[in-house]
């Protein structure tokens, strides 16, 4: 009894865990899709490129805005842009697009898209 008990506990434990673990993922997780970002850039919407300076003066997708990641949140507030606006926004990786994006949804953002990596999205086009 105590055995089955037990086990009982410790696959209770493992399931929160588990739901743990998924509710921390970030929501971005599912997004970078190359295709889905062309398109939402297609149609004109707010584009922003978090990766620093240097990086985005080496190369980044026309008509993006460069905004670090780290200071996403002030900087659209500085261009009042909505928070119902539509903004894709891309770096490297999908690393540092996913951090601002976590941020922006944070602060209200509701139509956030994170497109993930340059690379991938040139790769695409």
């Amino acid at each position: 009894m105590f055995k089955k008990s037990m086990l009982l506990s410790i696959q209770s434990i493992l399931a929160m865990l588990v739901l743990l673990a998924a509710s921390l993922m970030p929501t971005w997780a599912a997004e970078q899709e190359p295709s889905v970002a062309w398109e939402k850039i297609d149609r004109g919407v707010t584009l922003i490129d978090v990766r620093t300076a240097e990086e985005f003066a080496a190369g980044h997708i026309d008509g993006a805005i460069n905004i670090p990641f780290e200071i996403i949140v002030p900087e659209l507030a500085k261009l009042n842009i909505d928070t119902d606006a539509e903004v894709v926004l891309y770096c490297r990786s999908g690393n540092r697009s996913g951090i601002a994006q976590e941020s922006l949804v944070k602060q209200g953002y509701t139509n956030t898209y994170n497109a993930g990596g340059f690379d991938s999205l040139i790769s695409a086009r």
